[in-house]
């Protein structure tokens, strides 16, 4: 994985603003990591991906996060600031290279309440596949029995579709552990009501608002250097962006 030039990632930008999530998460990966195959990128686990992701980001704007929440019991607004190290899970799961050559039907194994079950990490094709899916299925049951491989109860096959609830609470919990990446809760207390809750951080929404934000600034940029100097956009999208900031400021008076 290497990081992204400018134009890169304006590209990447331009292309998935009218994509889902999963195909923007996929399209930066995808620039980011050019030898590897798209469907390899696909078939990471949710925990692996955001773990690129979290690299890619602090490559592009630094390791350092900020971002705001708002407490649910007093509406209190909270200023967040922490370091991508604070929330990247080391991880144990295949590198790019193991997962190439990792065979799809691979997963892992749950014994629990008489049942042996195979099953194996969600990625971005299941959540692809949930998100188009029925809105009257469970998006959470949906995504679990596309993971499922195999279910036995006491050496019988069961489909995967009865599984009791407190054994389909434990195999999401297994996958929890395995993949902990999947699922960044932050600790968060109100200052102002001292009230404790956790909120979910998703890093491939909280990237592409950076980066949504990032490439109407550069945009702009571009079209007040090419009006004031005639160069191309390719050319002020090469400059450094200290570079860059200084003809701005020169171009402003």
């Amino acid at each position: 994985m290497r990081a992204l030039s400018a134009a890169e990632l304006l590209d990447v930008w331009e292309w998935g603003c009218a994509q889902p999530a999963v195909e923007r998460a996929l399209a930066l990966l995808a620039a980011a990591c050019p030898d590897t195959p798209p469907e390899v990128l696909a078939r990471l686990s949710i925990g692996q991906r955001d773990t690129y992701l979290l690299t890619l980001r602090a490559w592009t704007f630094g390791p350092q996060l900020a971002s705001l929440a708002t407490c649910p019991n007093c509406g209190e607004r909270l200023e967040l600031t922490f370091n991508v190290a604070d929330i990247q899970v080391p991880s144990t799961l295949p590198s790019l290279a193991q997962a190439e050559g990792r065979a799809e039907g691979e997963g892992l194994t749950l014994c629990v309440a008489g049942y042996e079950i195979h099953f194996r990490l969600p990625n971005s094709l299941d959540l692809a596949a949930v998100t188009h899916g029925e809105e009257s299925v469970s998006m959470r049951q949906q995504l679990l029995e596309r993971c499922l491989l195999s279910v036995q109860h006491h050496g019988a096959e069961r489909a995967v579709d009865q599984l009791p609830a407190d054994v389909s609470a434990a195999v999401v919990a297994q996958m929890t552990q395995a993949d902990p990446q999947a699922d960044v809760q932050l600790a968060l207390t109100c200052p102002a009501c001292t009230y404790q809750w956790h909120a979910v951080f998703d890093i491939v929404s909280f990237f592409w608002s950076e980066i949504n934000a990032w490439a109407y600034r550069m945009v702009r940029d571009v079209h007040t250097l090419a009006s004031a100097y005639g160069w191309r956009e390719a050319d002020i999208l090469a400059l450094s962006p200290r570079r860059r900031q200084m003809y701005l400021e020169m171009v402003s008076g």
